[in-house]
């Protein structure tokens, strides 16, 4: 209830929605004294629900950009594709991965999500001290951040990173690192902005989840597509890339 009322004093410069640690229900709470600056309130709440599925869309709809860049088609058919975390974005992940075809591997340090993925869908585990280490065509952390440092990048044995976790560079130089290793990285706030895109469009714009969802897989397309055809025109990482287009867009809005 406090923290409802602190984001009540920024009047708007500040809104709020589920996020690690928390959920809809937590927010129905919050939006008790925050609203209307509380996002992704259960449904029964005027909210759009959690964030968790939409979030995967867009990370989904990265890998398949990434592999089309890569490999000429966007079919994750005998891809593999090693996903690091199996919470909310990641469980909903795995399984429109594993729906394309894809060749999926998951690393978790949680005994129960281990004996699920591992022992009930049968999917290969890979310990947390191997995940660096392990071969994929795509590696997609989607738990905490900084997990992409000096000592990681050197470790890496993937084509490409795309995953749904947020600030996954411990420093922004990092990106060159992995552009010098010929690892295409897809920038986190590009393909993971499906879960504030749909809270923000269904409770402020009205959408259906089936027009998010349409809304979703356009903007990310859209987005990574250009980030990648900058970077390899400019010579210069996706990174940079994504700030250039991300400041000329807020030049423009002035």
């Amino acid at each position: 209830m406090r923290y409802g009322s602190l984001i009540q004093n920024f009047r708007g410069l500040f809104s709020t929605g589920a996020d690690v640690g928390t959920s809809s229900e937590d927010m129905n709470v919050i939006a008790q004294t925050g609203a209307p600056y509380v996002f992704s309130r259960t449904s029964d709440q005027g909210g759009a629900g959690p964030t968790g599925g939409p979030t995967a869309t867009g990370v989904f709809t990265g890998i398949q950009v990434t592999c089309k860049r890569l490999n000429g088609e966007s079919s994750l058919h005998g891809r593999r594709v090693l996903v690091q975390g199996t919470g909310s974005v990641d469980g909903a992940l795995i399984e429109m991965l594993v729906a394309d075809g894809a060749q999926v591997m998951f690393s978790d340090v949680n005994p129960e999500a281990i004996r699920h993925f591992k022992d009930d869908l049968g999917l290969d585990f890979v310990p947390a001290e191997a995940v660096y280490q392990k071969e994929c065509d795509i590696f997609s952390p989607c738990a905490l951040g900084a997990i992409l440092n000096p000592e990681t990048i050197t470790q890496l044995r993937c084509q490409a990173v795309v995953g749904g976790a947020n600030n996954q560079l411990a420093n922004p130089e990092d990106a060159e690192s992995l552009k010098a290793r010929g690892i295409l990285y897809a920038p986190d706030y590009v393909v993971n902005v499906g879960g504030a895109m749909t809270l923000i469009g269904i409770e402020t714009q009205g959408w259906t989840h089936e027009q998010a969802e349409k809304e979703v897989i356009e903007a990310v397309k859209g987005a990574l597509g250009r980030v990648y055809e900058m970077a390899e025109r400019e010579d210069t990482t996706t990174g940079a890339a994504t700030r250039r287009i991300a400041q000329e867009r807020l030049d423009s809005a002035e």
